[in-house]
């Protein structure tokens, strides 16, 4: 990856974050960090070590839990986590319901 291309990334505060709370939405939070992996063409270690910042509330937790039983791992696996944890019955009725 360029430099130039490094610096035209966007801040944190411009990224996606995620909470897990309230009406959360994980699909968006990972279409948002997609977007942005694939508009820098960002390796996995770049999205990951953001993690900490971009994880809020009770997904941070969730986050660290993980974080300290698996070590680092790359995008691809914290999507599927993410839709493990998030992608419940309650969901998938809302998602249903909205459609």
């Amino acid at each position: 990856m360029g430099q130039a291309l490094l610096k035209e990334v966007p801040k944190l505060k411009e990224w996606p974050h995620f909470s897990g709370e309230g009406k959360y939405d994980h699909m968006e939070f990972i279409r948002g960090i997609d977007i942005i992996k694939e508009d820098f063409e960002l390796p996995y270690r770049l999205l990951t070590e953001r993690f900490n910042t971009l994880f809020t509330r009770s997904a941070h937790r969730w986050y660290i839990k993980l974080r300290k039983a698996h070590g680092d791992q790359s995008w691809t696996w914290w999507k599927i986590q993410i839709i493990d944890k998030w992608a419940n019955d309650a969901w998938r009725l809302k998602v249903k319901t909205t459609f």
